[in-house]
C-alpha cells in the first residue's frame, strides 16, 4: 500500500521566510526524485525545492507568495510502491559559520557566505574557493575585479555557476588585487586560488575552519551551497553584488545585463528548462516580474509572438547572443524642462506606425544609395503640352506619373528590383506584377498608396488614380487595400526642393526611388554648353539583393527613358 509522505524544505543555508516565487507542479502530477516542486528566491539566491522521492502529488501546502524556512512542508506525495524510495538528503553538508548580514532586498543576488578571517597579518595573501557544497570543476562565468582594484573583505572576486546555483567567491581580506589566477571559462574546485591580495594592514587571527579538500591555498569564505537536489540541467540564477571599497558602504546593486551582456538571464531553473525545451534564447527576453525576472508567461508570450510573425528575432536568437544582435544602448533620458521652456506633443497614430517601420527597415536592411541625373527637358515640354490639351477635361499630368510609367519599364528589364527577400534571407520572391507605391505627405504623417498594375495603365490613367488616392490620404480615408501589395516605391520631393537624399527602403520591397527638385543646368553637347532641365534621382536598395553595378545600370536606364519616353514603347 502506498505511503503518504511530506516533502519538506531542506537545509537552505540558514535562510528563513524565503518567498515562493513559482509552484512547479500541480495536484495529481507524477514527480520523480529530485524533480523541482517549488522555486524559492532569497536575497542571495534562487533555488528549487526538489521532491525527496518519486510519486504522485496529493496535496500542495504552499502557493506563490508564501514564505518557507528549512523543514517547511511543501507537498504531500503518495510515494510509489509499498515503500517510499530512498529520500534525497534533507541537508547539504556545510561547515559551521557565522551567517553574513543580509544585503538590502534586491532581485536574486548571487549566493555568498561570510569570509573567514585572514590567516596572517598584512602582506600578499591567497584568496581561495571555499567549501561550495562538494561541487568540483565549477565554471567561472564572471570576473568581477581587475588587477589593481582595491577590495574589501567579503567583496565578490568571481562568480561561479554550478548546475544548481550561481555563487560569488568573496575576498578573504581587504586590500589590493596583485594578481588574478583565473579567467572566464576556467573551472574551479574548493581550495583553488582565485587571486593574490596585498592585505591592507594587520588582519585578526584566523577563525577555525574545516580543512579544505584541495591543498591549493588558504582558507576562504564558506560559500553557502544551495541544497536543492534539483535536476542537473537546471541552473539557479543570481545577480551581482559589489561592495564599494573603503568599508562601511552599503552593497551596490548593478544591472548585470547592462554590464555583462553574456550573463545568464534572470530566470528560475524551471523557466530555463522550459525555454530550452521550446528552443527560446532567454537573452532575447525582458522579464515582466519583479527585478526583471523572466517567468513562464514571458516565454509563452515570446513563442506566441514568433508564431504570429515576430519569429525573426527568435530565429536569430543564437546569433544575437553570439554578437549578431544590435545590443543598443538605452535611449537617453533627459529632463529638457530644466534647460528652458518646452512643449510635449504626442505623435499621431500614423507617425507612430511609420516610425516603427522606418526604424526596423533602416536597422535591418543594408542600404546603399545610387545617385544620378536625368535630362527631362523634352519630357517636361511634353507634360506642359498635354496639360494644355486636356485643360478643359480637368486632367493634370504630373512628372510623377511619367516616373511611375518609366520605372515599370526598367523593372521589367531588371526583375531583381521587383522582388522581396524572405525573413530568413535565403529566398527571393520575383514578382510578375507591377504595383507601384508613391509617398504622400499628409497632415497626419507619411503614407504610401499603391497604384496597382501600373504596367497596364497609361500616364493619364496613372495620374488620375494618383490624384484620387492622394485626396483619400489627405482626408484620412485610405483603407488597408490602398496601401498593400507594393513592389517598388517612389518618394518625390520635387515640389519642395533639395538636390538629393537617401530614401529608406520600404520592406519587404528591395528598392525605392527618391526624386528631388529639377533644375536647369549647363550640359556640354560637344560644341557648347546647353541649358537642360535636370532631375536628380536617388535610388536606395537592399545590398543583400542588389549590387552596385546593377543599381548604376538601373538609374542609367531610367534616366535614358526619362530623356526619351518613346523608348518605353520598345
Amino acid at each position: 500500500m502506498a505511503d503518504l509522505k511530506e516533502a519538506r524544505v531542506p537545509d537552505i543555508g540558514g535562510f528563513d521566510d524565503v518567498p515562493v516565487i513559482e509552484v512547479l507542479v500541480a495536484v495529481g502530477d507524477t514527480v520523480s526524485v529530485d524533480q523541482g516542486l517549488v522555486t524559492l528566491e532569497s536575497d542571495k539566491a534562487t533555488m528549487e525545492v526538489p521532491a525527496p522521492f518519486a510519486g504522485v502529488v496529493k496535496e500542495l501546502k504552499v502557493k506563490v507568495g508564501d514564505t518557507l524556512s528549512e523543514g517547511g512542508v511543501v507537498a504531500i506525495i503518495e510515494a510509489e510502491g509499498g515503500d517510499a524510495q530512498a529520500e534525497a538528503p534533507a541537508k547539504a553538508e556545510t561547515p559551521a559559520k557565522t551567517e553574513a548580514p543580509k544585503a538590502p532586498e534586491k532581485a536574486a543576488p548571487a549566493a555568498k557566505a561570510e569570509a573567514p578571517k585572514a590567516t596572517s597579518g598584512g602582506g600578499a595573501q591567497e584568496s581561495k574557493v571555499p567549501d561550495i557544497g562538494g561541487y568540483d570543476d565549477v565554471p567561472v562565468i564572471e570576473v568581477l575585479v581587475a588587477v589593481g582594484d582595491t577590495v574589501e573583505k567579503d567583496q565578490g572576486l568571481i562568480t561561479l555557476e554550478s548546475d544548481k546555483a550561481t555563487m560569488e567567491v568573496p575576498a578573504a581580506v581587504a586590500g589590493v588585487i596583485k594578481e588574478l589566477k583565473v579567467k572566464v571559462g576556467d573551472t574551479l574546485s574548493e581550495g583553488a586560488v582565485v587571486a593574490i591580495i596585498e592585505a591592507a594592514g594587520d588582519a585578526p587571527a584566523a577563525a577555525s575552519q574545516p580543512a579544505a579538500a584541495p591543498a591549493k591555498g588558504t582558507d576562504d569564505n564558506a560559500v553557502e551551497p544551495v541544497a536543492t537536489q534539483g535536476k542537473p540541467d537546471k541552473i539557479a540564477e543570481a545577480s551581482i553584488e559589489h561592495r564599494a571599497p573603503g568599508g562601511g558602504n552599503p552593497p551596490v546593486r548593478f544591472d548585470a545585463d547592462a554590464i555583462f551582456p553574456d550573463k545568464v538571464p534572470y530566470a528560475s531553473p524551471a523557466v530555463r528548462l522550459f525555454a530550452r525545451e521550446l528552443g527560446v534564447d532567454l537573452t532575447q527576453l525582458k522579464g515582466s516580474a519583479k527585478g526583471g525576472r523572466i517567468i513562464r508567461e514571458d516565454v509563452q508570450s515570446f513563442v506566441k509572438s514568433a508564431l504570429q510573425g515576430g519569429g525573426a528575432k527568435a530565429a536569430s536568437g543564437a546569433s544575437a547572443a553570439a554578437g549578431g544582435g544590435l545590443n543598443l544602448l538605452p535611449w537617453p533620458k533627459v529632463d529638457f524642462a530644466k534647460f528652458g521652456e518646452i512643449e510635449v506633443q504626442e505623435l499621431g497614430r500614423i507617425q507612430k506606425i511609420s516610425a516603427a517601420n522606418l526604424a526596423r527597415n533602416w536597422a535591418m536592411i543594408p542600404h546603399v544609395t545610387q545617385h544620378d541625373d536625368a535630362d527631362i527637358t523634352d519630357l517636361e515640354a511634353l507634360r506642359v503640352q498635354l496639360n494644355k490639351e486636356n485643360e478643359k477635361a480637368g486632367v493634370k499630368l504630373t512628372m510623377l506619373a511619367f516616373l511611375i510609367k518609366a520605372s515599370v519599364a526598367v523593372l521589367k528589364q531588371y526583375p531583381r528590383f521587383n522582388s522581396s527577400l524572405d525573413a530568413t534571407g535565403e529566398n527571393l520572391t520575383l514578382k510578375k506584377y507591377f504595383h507601384i507605391g508613391f509617398a504622400a505627405d499628409t497632415p497626419n504623417g507619411l503614407v504610401v498608396p499603391v497604384i496597382r498594375d501600373a504596367d497596364k495603365k497609361g500616364v493619364m490613367e496613372i495620374s488620375q488614380e494618383m490624384s484620387a488616392l492622394a485626396k483619400k490620404a489627405r482626408d484620412g480615408k485610405l483603407g488597408p487595400a490602398d496601401m498593400q501589395g507594393g513592389c517598388f516605391s517612389i518618394s518625390s520631393l520635387g515640389g519642395i526642393g533639395g538636390t538629393s537624399f537617401t530614401p529608406i527602403v520600404n520592406a519587404p520591397e528591395v528598392a525605392i526611388l527618391g526624386v528631388s527638385k529639377s533644375a536647369m543646368k549647363p550640359v556640354w553637347d560637344g560644341k557648347a554648353f546647353q541649358p537642360r532641365l535636370t532631375l536628380p534621382l536617388s535610388l536606395s536598395y537592399d545590398h543583400r539583393v542588389i549590387d552596385g553595378a546593377a543599381a548604376a545600370r538601373f538609374t542609367a536606364t531610367l534616366a535614358q527613358l526619362l530623356g526619351d519616353m518613346r523608348r518605353v514603347l520598345l
